[in-house]
């Protein structure tokens, strides 16, 4: 079986925030968008019990993660990295792989460079990566298509938010079915 046709399972899944920080978070196009989409993943995520790591970049320079998603992560503490992967960083490698899940939801900013090293570490290290599409930005839209085109290029699936969560209840059965699809709404 392809791996890559697997569907994404709640209990093999784990999202990965990138970066969404400070000023800088502000430049991104369409940031009010991205923004928004990746609360609506957090949100989903945490009824679905996906769990979450959370990364910034050297905030003491950056900034840290806006407050609309740090509200969200209540009761999360951000993995702090100067590498633009966060793959490259040994604690946030460390916590990845203790998740046991192989299966990463992946967002933030920026998409062509700590979002796209992020993921192909991930990809070398095995992991299906499946790349938010409505959750990553960069501070053009050139630089945001390029590094998506790398990203599945070298492996990564495409999906956004919408797909990404009802491919994980699998069902309208699910128990969260009501609770997400309002987040959608």
């Amino acid at each position: 079986m392809n791996r890559n046709l697997e569907r994404l399972k709640i209990d093999n899944s784990l999202l990965i925030l990138v970066d969404v920080q400070g000023k800088l978070a502000r430049l991104m196009h369409e940031s009010e968008s991205l923004i928004r989409q990746i609360g609506i993943l957090i949100d989903g995520c945490r009824l679905l019990g996906v769990p979450i790591v959370w990364a910034e970049q050297l905030p003491d320079k950056l900034g840290g993660t806006v407050p609309e998603l740090v509200e969200k992560l209540a009761g999360l503490t951000p993995l702090t990295k100067s590498s633009f992967g966060c793959c490259e960083d040994p604690q946030l490698s460390s916590t990845i792989r203790e998740s046991r899940r192989w299966q990463v939801l992946l967002c933030g900013i920026e998409t062509h460079v700590c979002v796209w090293q992020t993921a192909a570490g991930l990809l070398t290290d095995g992991y299906q990566v499946h790349l938010i599409a409505d959750a990553v930005s960069s501070r053009s839209e050139q630089n945001r298509e390029v590094g998506i085109e790398r990203i599945v290029a070298a492996g990564g699936q495409l999906s956004c938010v919408e797909m990404a969560l009802f491919e994980l209840m699998g069902s309208a059965q699910h128990p969260k079915f009501r609770d997400v699809a309002k987040l959608l709404k």
